[in-house]
């Protein structure tokens, strides 16, 4: 009985180790586009005027169903831990599969707004970028690079979930031994909160 007891003690320590593990990763991510944000809310006050007027250049309908999409992404990923958690596992494997699927249409149109941007010459280093202003320039080259790095944590995370459907097939993430899928729907739900900060700072705030 004492042997029971200190085994299943043990795999409570691991489980909390990993998930307090998890949560000093996201707060280290946490602290970088915090940074993020304060660099943009900075240069946004110095260059007023002309970060209004680079706004006008986002599609806010694409930033719009974006947004819907990730919000859905994180009911859909949040539903496939309590899946798992009550033994449904098809249920949780077409769940974190719609989640994937949404990650997948947020990149495309992520892509297409993206295109129509460097078929305006916005993108940093093109002809007509190195002709704007200056505060034109810092908006584009921001926009660009903080949802281009948000945009490359939504590819980790779709590959991330998409390892654990393995892991589940596999039965290695077991309704007894979800503490994985918990970590991945945690990391989830971080790509989604930095969207909801991002979508505002460029899209609405005028």
């Amino acid at each position: 009985m004492s042997n029971f007891v200190l085994v299943n003690s043990g795999h409570n320590r691991d489980d909390e180790a990993s998930k307090f593990g998890m949560w000093l990763f996201l707060f280290t991510e946490l602290l970088l586009f915090g940074g993020l944000f304060l660099v943009y809310t900075i240069y946004r006050y110095l260059n007023s005027e002309t970060f209004l007027y680079s706004s006008y250049e986002l599609n806010v309908l694409l930033g719009t169903v974006n947004t819907i999409v990730l919000l859905t992404s994180s009911l859909t990923v949040a539903l496939s831990i309590t899946a798992l958690q009550k033994g449904n596992i098809r249920l949780s494997l077409w769940l974190i599969t719609a989640t994937i699927l949404f990650a997948l249409t947020f990149l495309v149109i992520k892509y297409f707004e993206w295109s129509a941007k460097f078929e305006h010459g916005l993108f940093p280093g093109m002809d007509h970028y190195i002709q704007m202003l200056p505060g034109e320039k810092m908006f584009f080259f921001l926009y660009f690079f903080m949802t281009g790095l948000h945009g490359l944590h939504v590819i980790i995370g779709g590959v991330l979930l998409g390892y654990i459907m393995w892991e589940i097939k596999k039965k290695k993430v077991t309704p007894d031994n979800n503490i994985f899928l918990e970590n991945g729907g945690l990391y989830w739900h971080l790509v989604d909160i930095i969207w909801i900060f991002l979508f505002p700072l460029f899209y609405l705030i005028h």
